[in-house]
């Protein structure tokens, strides 16, 4: 399974968003500043968020984006699909039907057992990031970011904000 950087991007760019004043907004060039991404990528995996409810564009001179919920009601998960789909990583093809020990379609009444564990593996990983918020990974940067880059990150936002 491949998760594309569109994923850690806007899951970084979430958790930036997590901790603005309440009314305020940053825009995609800020944001890929911030991150050290390119602005134009960026806002491709910002729209998606968007229009999956989980940002809102804000309009105008001091407008942008800034989260459509609350962090705590937005996972991992919300963001992985938003960004990368919500299909499933394997895709069964029924090669079992096929070669020299296929039969009659009527034989296979259970889905395949390579199929089987594959879904339950989709469906754990899935769990695992639905039960993971935004407001978590707020906390945990705070817990485990080095102390030199939470004040250089706290500079930059007095530089915007004021």
């Amino acid at each position: 399974m491949r998760i594309s950087e569109g994923v850690e991007w806007g899951l970084h760019c979430a958790v930036l968003l997590a901790v603005l004043p309440p009314d305020a907004a940053l825009p995609t060039g800020r944001l890929a500043e911030y991150h050290g991404v390119p602005a134009a990528y960026l806002a491709k995996h910002l729209q998606a968020m968007s229009r999956a409810g989980l940002l809102d564009s804000v309009p105008g001179p001091r407008g942008g984006y800034r989260l459509a919920r609350l962090a705590g009601e937005i996972s991992v998960l919300d963001v992985v699909e938003a960004v990368d789909g919500s299909t499933p990583a394997f895709r069964c093809t029924e090669i079992r039907r096929r070669g020299p020990s296929a039969v009659a379609a009527r034989e296979y009444r259970v889905p395949c057992s390579i199929h089987q564990v594959m879904d339950r593996a989709d469906a754990a990983w899935r769990f695992e990031l639905a039960k993971t918020s935004i407001a978590d990974l707020v906390a945990m940067v705070a817990q485990n970011a080095s102390p030199v880059a939470l004040r250089k990150g706290a500079q930059w936002f007095q530089e915007i904000f004021g």
